[in-house]
């Protein structure tokens, strides 16, 4: 039985992972037309209002009140945290570098999986996550162009509270839901996503295409709230460490949708490292 609903989260978590390799590319486009306060703020606010109906229409029990502290972590990791640092990042490095610093999300995952979900994988799992991280890392640096030391740090920063936003949202959901917890999240957020949006709304609003504003509709429905239904239900079901490593397999699939969607020639040693990817999360579900 429990091998069953492990399954089924390591099921959900790669629906997760496959909405959320489209985020990154969707910043990028979305950035070209609205500020990144702006962009991340109101994609908050456009999903918080999302979630908000869920939970109205399904009735929804509140969270205790010793539940709001992780649900703060949560959206200071993913609703605030990674989308706008990730967006002030695009700004100085490209979307295919950024695929670098998501290469160590899972390790960064992992990582507070054990701090925070009292996780303890074995030794091996660390090896396999650590080859797969090398090897998705490796592949980006030599695959990307036009760094930045901002960029680059502001990368890391993202990737470390995405890390802990994963982990302690993965924690909550075991007792509240996956979806239950990303949607009580963003409602937590609301009043202070809703401000800075006011706040930083565009002078005018003539000149931006059409590409922003799809850029900005797939992060705020798919990137903020629709993926972490799955995510997070996978990460509970599977394992916040094992689970996890799916996300080694995201700038693949983002490479991909850039070659599908923008034409963008896909190399053969993507493939190469596609598979030793794939091998690496196999151990490494293996050995969670």
């Amino acid at each position: 039985m429990r091998e069953g609903w492990a399954g089924r989260g390591w099921g959900s978590g790669f629906l997760g992972v496959l909405i959320f390799s489209g985020s990154l590319p969707a910043t990028r486009v979305a950035v070209a037309g609205f500020s990144p306060l702006f962009l991340t703020s109101a994609r908050a606010v456009i999903a918080a209002v999302l979630g908000a109906a869920c939970l109205a229409l399904l009735r929804q029990k509140r969270p205790e009140r010793h539940d709001l502290g992780p649900l703060a972590v949560v959206a200071l990791g993913v609703v605030l945290g990674f989308p706008l640092l990730t967006a002030l990042a695009l700004q100085h490095i490209t979307a295919a570098r950024s695929i670098v610093f998501i290469g160590l999300l899972p390790l960064a995952t992992a990582l507070f999986g054990v701090l925070r979900g009292g996780e303890r994988p074995q030794l091996a799992f660390w090896l396999f996550s650590l080859l797969g991280g090398a090897t998705v890392a490796g592949f980006a640096l030599a695959h990307s162009e036009g760094s930045s030391v901002t960029g680059d740090l502001l990368m890391i920063a993202a990737v470390l509270l995405c890390g802990l936003g994963y982990a302690e949202g993965a924690a909550l959901s075991r007792r509240l839901g996956g979806w239950q917890v990303i949607s009580w999240a963003l409602l937590l957020s609301l009043p202070a996503m809703a401000a800075v949006a006011l706040l930083y709304l565009p002078a005018t609003w003539q000149g931006i295409g059409a590409p922003a504003w799809l850029g900005l509709g797939y992060v705020s429905v798919f990137s903020m709230l629709v993926g972490f239904v799955f995510w997070y239900r996978g990460l509970a079901l599977g394992g916040i460490a094992g689970v996890g490593q799916l996300q080694l397999l995201q700038p693949f699939f983002g490479l991909l949708l850039a070659g599908l969607l923008l034409h963008e020639p896909i190399a053969w040693t993507m493939i190469a490292a596609t598979g030793v990817v794939v091998l690496c999360v196999a151990g490494a579900k293996r050995f969670a």
